[in-house]
């Protein structure tokens, strides 16, 4: 049982009734109990002020934490922000900067988005999408933003408390400390690129630097990323345009290609690098029973579909995954 103190919580959600509501409900067999007890504080227990005051504590996109950030935060918060950095032009920084402003004039708070794995483009492009919307609905779309990342600093908090502990026993103090920082470094980075070494060989031969299609493992039971999860990517070609629901699908999937996990949860590649993917219905299939034999799930597969008009997007496809519960969503 886990009990952390509340600027911990403080770090994964900057409202202080948040924090002090978490201590209470307090300890936490799992990390998956701490995200469930999170979800219902932060919707039905944490007032409007108690938002302004978590959407405050993040610094604004394309900017760094101010000296004032709390350790943890700071360093979460630049390693959630690290894609967006990376791929940042002077252009699109003052871009961003300007629309920040605006949004912020219009709706009385910052710009709140889980940035994870986000290009400054795809961020640029979701703030313009959501400048139209009325300030009671901005509000609530930022709070669900704001428990995502409540969601991933929580199994960062957990995840370096389980690290720090273990690694205590084995090695010294110095070791410990950095062996906290690589853990952190990799759940902050869970949904980002994928390895410099493929992102230069796509250079070569294509303007992507990563495959159209990706996706990661994390187990939330454990708080960190699932190594070993063999992945499976295939596409629709059935005689039916698509396939139904309670219908036999013999035949109707095609191979695309297949990985297995590594050490940071992702897989890799799974298909070719190029500019323009096949529009379809496509499917990725996890082998979760080889992953946890004793788990409640043998296989989990995850079926969206890719439009014309969306060709040259990009579409990661991640999995939360524990022995008897999993949780996906579509990150761009």
């Amino acid at each position: 049982m886990e009990r952390y103190e509340e600027e911990e919580y403080l770090a994964c959600c900057g409202s202080t009734q948040f924090a002090k509501e978490m201590v209470k409900a307090s300890p936490f067999a799992s990390v998956h109990e701490a995200v469930s007890a999170a979800r219902d504080i932060w919707f039905n227990k944490v007032d409007v002020n108690g938002w302004l005051e978590a959407f405050s504590a993040h610094p604004q996109i394309g900017q760094s934490p101010s000296p004032d950030h709390i350790a943890a935060a700071a360093q979460w918060s630049k390693g959630e922000q690290s894609t967006a950095l990376a791929t940042a032009t002077t252009s699109t920084l003052q871009e961003l900067s300007d629309w920040n402003a605006r949004y912020r004039q219009k709706f009385g708070f910052i710009f709140l988005i889980c940035a994870s794995g986000r290009s400054t483009a795809e961020i640029l492009a979701d703030l313009k999408k959501r400048y139209p919307n009325r300030p009671i609905v901005e509000f609530e779309i930022a709070a669900q933003e704001q428990m995502k990342v409540t969601e991933l600093r929580l199994a960062k908090l957990f995840s370096s408390k389980i690290k720090s502990t273990s690694k205590g026993i084995e090695h010294a103090t110095v070791s410990v400390k950095k062996a906290e920082e690589d853990r952190v470094s990799i759940i902050s980075g869970h949904l980002t690129t994928t390895s410099e070494s493929s992102s230069g060989k796509a250079s070569q031969i294509s303007t992507r630097t990563r495959p159209p299609i990706t996706t990661h493992v994390l187990d939330v039971s454990r708080g960190s990323p699932a190594a070993g999860v063999e992945v499976c990517l295939e596409i629709w070609k059935g005689t039916q345009p698509r396939p139904l629901f309670g219908e036999p699908d013999v035949g109707g999937w095609v191979f695309q290609g297949s990985s297995t996990t590594d050490a940071d949860g992702r897989s890799g590649q799974l298909m070719n690098i190029v500019d323009v993917v096949n529009p379809g219905i496509y499917r990725i299939s996890f082998n979760t029973g080889k992953y946890c034999p004793s788990g409640f799930f043998p296989c989990v597969s995850i079926v969206f579909e890719i439009k014309e008009l969306q060709n040259r997007e990009h579409f990661h496809v991640p999995l939360l995954f524990s022995p008897f519960s999993f949780t996906t969503y579509r990150g761009s």
